[in-house]
């Protein structure tokens, strides 16, 4: 599922408003066709809604490519804020959705990631959960193979595809880690750092969506 290759149009989610933000403020000189940006709002529920109710009512055509994008908690110890998150899979309990391109979204993120604030590009299942992510259960996460933890992306990817075959990817930037919880003080300077680095990255997800259009040799 998820491996068809789409028209020119992309659908960007993410799901909060500073995330929006810094989504539309990004370079979109390489986008290959029409770009919407969908703020979901918070929660695995609140993704499929809002996702559904996009291609339902038309605002974006019924092959558009999907990326789920925003921020997220690292479970990989050594993880910092403005890693970058790379999924081949999302995950969550109603099921996994394979990401199509990731090799080539991973690199089209590393070419950008040295000239701006980005850290280290990590590759690997991003799980979903309905809730904040802390502590032991985060260790349970990372025993069980995932590389990142979020609420919005496996909600996201599934909706997409079950809504008709398109190419679907997720990233999304480290805000949160291991040495690094949302509850400690340099919280508020690893959140600017994710932003500056989420609109930064933007033009990889343009390069990702124009290889897929490509003709296959």
């Amino acid at each position: 599922m998820g491996e068809a290759r789409g028209t020119g149009a992309l659908l960007v989610a993410c799901a909060l408003g500073i995330e929006r933000l810094a989504l539309r403020g990004g370079d979109r000189s390489g986008a290959a066709g029409p770009v919407t940006v969908l703020r979901t709002g918070m929660g695995p529920l609140a993704a499929e809604r809002a996702v559904l109710g996009a291609f339902r009512d038309g605002r974006v055509p019924p092959d558009a490519a999907v990326v789920a994008t925003g921020f997220c908690a690292g479970l990989a110890s050594g993880m910092h804020p403005g890693d970058i998150v790379v999924a081949d899979m999302t995950r969550d309990a109603a099921g996994r959705t394979l990401c199509t391109g990731t090799t080539a979204l991973s690199k089209a993120i590393a070419g950008i990631a040295p000239r701006g604030r980005a850290g280290a590009v990590h590759i690997g299942t991003v799980v979903g959960s309905g809730h904040v992510i802390r502590g032991s259960e985060r260790a349970q996460l990372r025993s069980a193979g995932a590389v990142a933890v979020d609420m919005e992306s496996a909600a996201t990817l599934r909706t997409a595809v079950r809504a008709g075959a398109r190419p679907v990817a997720a990233v999304r930037v480290v805000v949160d880690a291991p040495e690094h919880e949302l509850v400690r003080i340099g919280t508020l300077r690893g959140g600017i750092s994710a932003f500056h680095v989420l609109r930064e990255v933007l033009p990889a997800f343009f390069e990702w969506h124009r290889s897929l259009l490509l003709p296959r040799r």
